[in-house]
């Protein structure tokens, strides 16, 4: 009997050249990139080409791509990294009740530190209402995040137009972009995103491996704390 894999939104094979790609990483760039010896400057400049594709596919420039381990290290850093360093006494987050746990779980995390959060609801069509979004936004707002692509629903959120709301409001926003990179076209350049997310399984890579997009000029406290790699 011939079986059938339609489980995609939650993790994809890897791709043969993918896999390729990888045992050729293992072979070739195995020492520290950080070292300044032949070796680590091999792992160096494979690294930094990986980092050159991955910021062409999200249009954006190579040092705005922060390597991360996954999804939820990416959503963690842009949204506990974003607000941990403000330094506010009264700090106010914006999001939804439709996000990934790894949004949900960050937000509730900063509710436990006297973060207060909004969580939207969206409409029947599942999607957020821009003017609702507008109406939450408060002079202690720090961050806004909005996943682009629902992984239940599929419904899709206008990231550009809320980021544009959130821009001209002074607040930073963040979308979880794991479940539409690929699938749908965007070039963060020309948007007001500041933080975007995804995740390398979903795209036929290997678990293990994400990353997350930084605008110049935001701030993220660190997550981990004791090395250099990835500005900190």
């Amino acid at each position: 009997m011939p079986r059938f894999y339609f489980d995609h939104n939650a993790t994809t094979p890897i791709a043969p050249a993918v896999r390729e790609a990888v045992v050729r990483a293992l072979d070739e760039a195995w020492a520290n990139p950080s070292s300044i010896h032949q070796d680590g400057q091999q792992a160096r400049r494979m690294m930094e080409e990986a980092r050159a594709r991955i910021a062409a596919f999200l249009g954006c420039s190579p040092k705005e791509v922060v390597l991360t381990s996954g999804g939820t290290e990416a959503d963690n850093l842009a949204i506990l990294g974003a607000v941990r360093s403000d330094q506010r006494p009264a700090r106010h987050v914006v999001t939804t009740a439709i996000e990934h746990p790894a949004v949900l779980e960050a937000c509730a995390q900063l509710e436990r530190e006297g973060v207060a959060i909004t969580y939207l609801q969206p409409g029947r069509d599942g999607r957020i209402d821009p003017d609702l979004f507008r109406r939450q936004l408060r002079p202690a707002t720090v961050l806004a995040s909005v996943m682009h692509a629902n992984n239940e629903t599929g419904a899709v959120q206008d990231v550009a137009a809320l980021a544009a709301i959130a821009r001209e409001a002074g607040v930073l926003f963040h979308s979880d972009g794991v479940q539409a990179a690929g699938k749908l076209p965007l070039s963060l350049a020309s948007t007001a995103i500041d933080l975007y997310s995804i995740s390398a399984h979903k795209l036929n890579a290997p678990k293990g491996c994400g990353a997350l997009y930084v605008r110049p000029g935001v701030t993220l406290a660190p997550m981990l704390h004791g090395g250099r790699h990835e500005r900190g």
